[in-house]
């Protein structure tokens, strides 16, 4: 029996006051954000596709996949049922779905075509795929970012690019030449040291040319039904990157051992895993004792997708809650025309399009950075900052958005639950908020250029909104003080990041959102909760380009 026209009477009681289902919309036609910002940062010319991926992304169909990708988490199957080792792990058909429609859409690839904004381009797409669900972004975004490391090693890059940057998707167990498609994970982290990568114990042994051996352990193995994974081993001369197939040269499987599978908070559409290497065969990336160098590039493009997947998580809350408040009746007026709630949903909308158009600036500067040496060190430090800032202010936005559906939000089937347990994840993966934060002020203060490019960027906005110029005097002055500026790292990024940010919203968004924002947010006329912006905020005219339908 179908339930997408329920009855409305029941025996007991008439069905009223409840929002219709949000479904068959175009998430890309109702974020003029977006809309703006694709033209604006270069990826014009992809603009058609990326309102083709908006509405399908926004249907029916891919967000029911969402919510039972998430619901039905993967399965480890270690060996079949004759007692062969598999390692094999199960995913609900959503997941495949998912899966086909982001890689169709060419997400992974959008940013190495050649075309114009490809990054930009990447950027918009992946923000809208992790509105429906974030877990299968995973291991897109590690596909997309292991390009930079593959082209590092040609013979290598030569055999998997190809099955990489296809806009297919393969999710058949079987070696790379029987593959229509490949995908990529990533196997850094040992137990004893996390983030501290140089303590890793994994060792590597040489067969000849770029093939080794590998033996050890990996505490955090990202999408482990993958086809190959970049991993950091040590060699004679020091940690080195590899690439571990799961299929050995001669078509046999990998030495590649699923321990089990992590019992995470969130993120529970996706698999990871702890593994251990037992002679497994792969190929080296890079030159011996470069391992880091190496796959700092992945990490580069992987710190990218972070921005994006807050900044696409913030967006979803705040649409949710501004749906509900639109048809919601509460004494006797719509939630949405009552002030207070008024109050606390444009602020979400400012923080929401704030944290897009940092990302979507970030994503320009690394279209930019192959011609230019200032977008690269802009790009390397600014992303940085955006994935500290905006991943700190998501669990607070989306936990806002979620009480605005009252109890309602608090039930699985509103979504609100996944977003939730989703929106810390970002600000762990690729660096920790301690770990960033010292990277942001080795970026600043390794190359000359670095800094001074970033503060250039902000000055023009400096020279005309006195309360930007206030940050920047306060950046200057924690960098003028080497030996207090490891313990000031945060207040130092969160300066950058609100200058950067006000100055985006003075430039882009309408001047109601502008205003409210750099009032909220750098003069002290907003509080410390959401809901909170000055009498004076325009309220009603942040909602309308937030939220267009709205206007109906």
């Amino acid at each position: 029996m179908s339930t997408r026209f329920p009855m409305t009477q029941l025996s007991t009681h008439t069905v009223t006051n409840q929002p219709p289902p949000l479904e068959d919309i175009n998430l890309y036609e109702l974020d003029r954000a977006l809309v703006e910002g694709i033209r604006r940062e270069g990826a014009a010319s992809a603009e058609a596709r990326i309102q083709a991926f908006g509405a399908q992304v926004g249907g029916a169909q891919l967000l029911r996949a969402g919510e039972l990708a998430n619901r039905h988490a993967p399965e480890l199957h270690t060996f079949d049922r004759y007692g062969q080792r598999i390692d094999a792990v199960e995913f609900h058909p959503a997941y495949h779905t998912l899966m086909r429609a982001g890689l169709e859409a060419g997400i992974h690839s959008a940013a190495w075509s050649g075309a114009p904004g490809g990054h930009v381009t990447h950027t918009a797409l992946e923000y809208l795929l992790v509105q429906v669900e974030a877990g299968v972004c995973c291991p897109i975004t590690m596909t997309y970012a292991a390009v930079p490391a593959l082209r590092q090693q040609p013979e290598v890059g030569a055999s998997w690019l190809p099955k990489i940057l296809t806009a297919a998707y393969d999710a058949r167990a079987l070696p790379l030449a029987e593959k229509n498609a490949a995908t990529i994970g990533m196997a850094m982290t040992e137990k004893q040291g996390g983030s501290d990568v140089r303590t890793n114990t994994t060792q590597a042994l040489p067969l000849g040319g770029d093939e080794y051996a590998l033996t050890g352990h990996k505490w955090f193995c990202s999408a482990p039904m993958s086809d190959a994974f970049l991993t950091l081993a040590q060699t004679g001369a020091g940690l080195t990157c590899f690439l571990v197939p799961r299929w050995r040269p001669d078509g046999t499987r990998n030495p590649f051992f699923i321990q089990r599978l992590k019992d995470k908070l969130g993120n529970r559409a996706n698999a990871s895993a702890e593994i251990e290497y037992n002679d497994t065969f792969a190929r080296r990336l890079g030159a011996e004792g470069h391992g880091v160098k190496t796959i700092i590039e992945m990490v580069h493009h992987t710190r990218l997708d972070t921005c994006l997947a807050a900044a696409g998580l913030m967006r979803q809350a705040f649409v949710q809650a501004a749906h509900h408040a639109q048809y919601r009746r509460a004494f006797g007026a719509r939630l949405i025309e009552q002030p207070l709630m008024r109050n606390v949903l444009a602020d979400l909308a400012l923080e929401a399009e704030a944290a897009l158009l940092l990302t979507l600036r970030i994503a320009r500067a690394y279209d930019e950075a192959p011609r230019s040496e200032d977008a690269a060190a802009f790009a390397r430090v600014a992303v940085a900052i955006g994935k500290y800032w905006v991943n700190r202010n998501a669990p607070h936005a989306v936990a806002e958005a979620l009480e605005c559906l009252g109890g309602n939000g608090y039930v699985e089937e509103s979504m609100m639950p996944r977003l939730y347990r989703e929106a810390p994840l970002n600000s762990i993966w690729e660096g920790s908020g301690n770990v960033i934060c010292l990277d942001v002020l080795r970026a600043l203060t390794a190359r000359t250029n670095t800094a001074a490019t970033l503060l250039a960027e902000l000055e023009p906005a400096a020279a005309t909104e006195p309360r930007i110029a206030k940050l920047l005097d306060r950046a200057r002055a924690i960098l003028a003080r080497p030996e207090q500026m490891e313990k000031q790292a945060r207040r130092l990024v969160e300066t950058l990041a609100l200058a950067l940010q006000a100055d985006l919203m003075l430039r882009h968004a309408s001047a109601p959102a502008a205003s409210a924002f750099v009032a909220s947010r750098l003069a002290d006329e907003g509080g410390f909760a959401y809901g909170t912006l000055p009498v004076g905020a325009d309220c009603e005219a942040i909602l309308r380009r937030a939220w267009p339908a709205f206007e109906a």
